[in-house]
């Protein structure tokens, strides 16, 4: 199969399980950049690209954001098709037009979503599905012309804009990651301890389901770019 070439915009801070969790859930070619450290590529020479989680808020007079705002701008406006996951979710929406704000609230842990059954982003997903969540901001106006993918009570959990998706929830969690996520937050103990007892294997496995997201993008990247599923492959990156 002919291996897509797949910029990975990194905006973690701390970012061993962010590469580990994204090198292993998707089948692709994935170029690393340190966004939080000003790395970013100095050209569009890919097939697509994703923004990662972040501890940051899109909206922070962070030196790196808005060099990391600009260059998701432009490969947008070169055609590149774009995932957002979570913080890079948020980011994207936001250079396109949207707007994202505090929550005056926390989503943590495993939670119900629904998508609305209007993106290929989601096929092959149930209407209702578990993945795990971690975010106070939230998009609480969409991009002109943009749609809302996937909702639950925390408000939007997806959208997609021409060839730009967002989820704000982790279909890249593994159960280490949410342990120490959950573990490294301002929570209280009653709180801490709640959604540590949801993080189960049970409930990651019904979390599964939603790490097609990344295998439904590939292949979404693949039609619009005409890229064929055999051929040799490129060999992966460092």
């Amino acid at each position: 199969m002919t291996r897509l070439r797949l910029a990975l915009l990194n905006a973690a801070h701390d970012d061993t399980d962010t590469k580990r969790n994204f090198r292993r859930e998707v089948d692709a070619d994935l170029v690393e950049f340190h966004a939080t450290e000003g790395r970013l590529p100095d050209s569009f020479d890919f097939d697509g690209f994703l923004v990662t989680g972040s501890r940051s808020s899109v909206y922070w007079d962070e030196a790196w954001i808005q060099p990391l705002k600009d260059w998701a701008r432009e490969a947008v406006d070169r055609g590149l098709p774009a995932l957002g996951v979570c913080y890079g979710h948020q980011l994207l929406a936001d250079v396109l037009g949207g707007t994202v704000e505090g929550m005056g609230a926390y989503e943590i842990g495993y939670r119900e979503i629904t998508h609305l059954d209007n993106t290929p982003l989601f096929a092959g997903i149930d209407e209702h599905f578990l993945s795990f969540t971690s975010h106070q901001d939230a998009v609480t106006e969409l991009p002109p012309g943009a749609t809302r993918t996937a909702e639950n009570d925390y408000g939007v959990h997806g959208f997609q804009l021409g060839d730009s998706f967002g989820v704000q929830f982790h279909p890249e969690y593994d159960m280490e990651t949410a342990r120490l996520l959950t573990e490294s937050k301002d929570l209280t103990d009653e709180k801490r301890a709640e959604v540590m007892g949801g993080i189960t294997e049970e409930n990651y496995a019904r979390a599964q389901q939603a790490k097609l997201v990344f295998e439904n993008f590939c292949d979404y990247v693949r039609e619009v770019k005409d890229i064929p599923r055999t051929g040799p492959s490129v060999g992966t990156p460092d």
